[in-house]
């Protein structure tokens, strides 16, 4: 079990320490602590209260648990160098990681600003080195932090929290300030960088049996000579090296490393027996097998100055198939997917544990769902640490704004860009999903200011990453898109009868938006100005959000006056049979290549998941298993073509 916060790259020689736990904190409505100069002289002990971090001030884990709107807040504790004696020798750097903050903060140690974050949902991480390296004395100093939420900023990245006074409906408590974990670490001067700093193993060259690395190296002198090594095996059986000197004039260097097994035979009994492919082990949900890699960084006389440890796995997604087929290792893939948007009864959006993390995903595999659509939130890493070695698909989301504007784009932008960065070498992601039901587009039906937004995401991903499909809107108004996706929450009957007919069902309009925007004409001609966007033939159907039953309160119990589920089953037995009937619905449909099921549990008033808010079943697991295992197999024998054992 993993317990530093970024397991997905770690150095074996790790010296780090958590600073989650109590920190002082206060509200600021008067916006009065930088010009009371607050982060120079601490904040003023009539204004203090003790915080928990990681947990927001309206979760009741922070022991704060108030739902009041606070758009300014402070943070403070007291900070210690941890670096030992030879790490200083060495010049090792000490480094302040933030797992998300929202929504921007300002970083003052001992009164000296340090740096700052813009964005809620991604990681940041701050030089700290010079202010401890000031000859004063003393060996800890004052970490201050100056947070700015604004509770109703409808152009501020903000997801599923609601920026009214009370959630309702699909909206949900706000998160303000830290709400992932905070440490210290100590790093080398010269030192590999992360996904974030721009290392991308890309692990899809299955046939050619190539890991293909760009691997960033920080810290480096002006010209200065290194190398990386990148040395790969597979359950403690070496499979190949390849080394390269970076580039004079870049900071980062690319290599490809053999995954072919030597001798596939030192592995039996360890590995899966179906998941070879030309001695090299695929990842796949049935045997989601992971190369270990260790990543070395050698200076210019050859002495190892750092390692990382990480893995990989080999798997291609492709979905340029002219079949309608979405396919793993060439193979088609039905995805049974479940809605899942992170949240806590105690902690909210934060996980309570990371071994929480864990425990959705096993309750998501418990009723037959084989992946997820991280909806609206980017999670946690761990959750990522265990889809890989879990065999669970995760489509990869942002937290979308409610209204367009130029400072909006910019905000979306750059968070955008980190989160792909954070989550780029997880094979477990197999689709990207900037954007959600035209939130924060109210006019693509006519703006093309909005639209072009739209395909620049689009363009901008798949320039970061052309190895996996991009759902640009989901649910409606496509505009540039890889796959055709669907909202429908509609009950059985009429949601079969829309899964049928794929032109007037299918591509019909969704809760009043067209499927793909329209052409837009000049107003005093027939010119066109933008042309708009269209199904691709034969590109994956997949009804991205359908289902939401909630159920009536068992007799003795009430509900809550704002519970609330798009349509209501009377008990357990009414709820599984509407699954089993919404679920093939969509798949007798026969146009259908995956599906994605409102949701895996309760949040707040929105009651319609599998489980409730505490994660305890609602119906039986093991019989919502068995109706997406006849979806399974009917979409294989009815619906998918018919291949080969590679997928021809």
């Amino acid at each position: 079990m993993p317990s530093y916060p970024r397991p997905d790259f770690q150095r074996p020689a790790l010296n780090w320490t958590s600073l989650d736990g109590s920190w002082d904190f206060t509200f600021d409505d008067g916006d009065n602590g930088q010009s009371q100069r607050w982060q120079h002289q601490g904040i003023p002990d009539d204004n203090k209260r003790q915080i928990k971090v990681p947990y927001a001030f309206q979760t009741p884990a922070s022991g704060i648990n108030v739902h009041e709107a606070h758009e300014v807040l402070w943070y403070e504790r007291t900070v210690s160098d941890i670096r030992t004696t030879e790490e200083r020798t060495k010049g090792n750097r000490l480094v302040l990681r933030f797992g998300a903050v929202d929504y921007e903060c300002a970083v003052w140690v001992d009164g000296q600003y340090v740096g700052g974050h813009r964005g809620g949902h991604v990681p940041f991480d701050i030089d700290v080195t010079d202010v401890f390296e000031l000859n004063d004395g003393t060996k800890s100093k004052r970490l201050t932090l100056r947070v700015r939420d604004s509770p109703t900023d409808l152009g501020q990245p903000r997801g599923k929290q609601y920026w009214g006074p009370v959630p309702e409906s699909i909206f949900y408590t706000p998160t303000s300030g830290i709400w992932l974990s905070v440490w210290l670490e100590s790093v080398p001067r010269l030192r590999l960088g992360s996904s974030s700093d721009g290392t991308v193993l890309r692990s899809d060259d299955i046939d050619g049996g190539q890991l293909h690395a760009k691997v960033a190296v920080l810290g480096r002198p002006v010209a200065a000579d290194c190398q990386v090594e990148v040395e790969a095996s597979l359950k403690g059986v070496s499979v190949s090296k390849a080394r390269q000197g970076l580039p004079r004039d870049k900071e980062s260097v690319s290599l490809d490393v053999d995954m072919h097994v030597p001798d596939p035979g030192l592995l039996k009994g360890k590995v899966h027996d179906e998941c070879w492919r030309n001695g090299v082990a695929l990842w796949a949900p049935e045997h989601p097998i992971l190369y270990d890699l260790t990543l070395r960084l050698y200076d210019a006389s050859g002495s190892q100055v750092d390692t990382v440890e990480t893995t990989t796995g080999m798997r291609q997604v492709s979905w340029q198939n002219g079949d309608g087929t979405f396919r793993l290792n060439g193979k088609p893939r039905f995805q049974t997917l479940v809605l899942d948007q992170g949240y806590w009864p105690e902690t909210g959006l934060t996980p309570p544990s990371q071994e929480a993390l864990k425990e959705d995903i096993e309750l998501a595999l418990k009723v037959g769902i084989n992946g997820c659509r991280k909806h609206q939130k980017v999670e946690d890493p761990v959750f990522f640490y265990w889809a890989d070695r879990l065999g669970f698909l995760v489509w990869g989301e942002m937290a979308n704004a409610y209204e367009f504007s130029d400072e909006y784009i910019s905000r979306f932008n750059s968070e955008w860009v980190e989160a792909v960065k954070r989550d780029i070498n997880h094979p477990s992601i197999v689709s990207w999903t900037p954007f959600n039901e035209s939130w924060g587009y109210p006019s693509l039906k006519d703006n093309i200011e909005q639209r072009n937004h739209i395909r620049s995401v689009y363009y901008l991903t798949k320039t970061l990453d052309p190895t996996r499909p991009i759902n640009d809107n989901c649910g409606w108004e496509h505009v540039s898109t890889d796959l055709t996706t669907y909202h429908d929450y509609s009950d059985s009957a009429e949601l079969a009868a829309t899964c049928a007919d794929f032109n007037t069902g299918i591509l019909g309009p969704k809760a009043d938006h067209s499927m793909f925007v329209g052409p837009i004409h000049s107003k005093t001609s027939s010119v066109v100005l933008d042309p708009g966007s269209q199904h691709t033939p034969n590109a994956p159907v997949i009804c991205s959000e359908f289902g939401g039953v909630n159920i009536v309160p068992a007799e003795g119990s009430t509900a809550g006056e704002r519970d609330w589920g798009y349509t209501t089953a009377s008990d357990p037995e009414d709820l599984l049979s509407r699954i089993e009937r919404l679920v093939m619905a969509v798949i007798k449909g026969g146009h259908s290549c995956g599906m994605v099921y409102t949701q895996l549990c309760d949040i707040e008033q929105e009651v319609n998941g599998f489980y409730a808010y505490d994660r305890r079943e609602k119906v039986p697991a093991a019989k919502v298993k068995a109706i997406f295992d006849a979806a399974h197999q009917y979409y294989y024998e009815h619906v998918a073509p018919k291949t080969d054992g590679d997928g021809n």
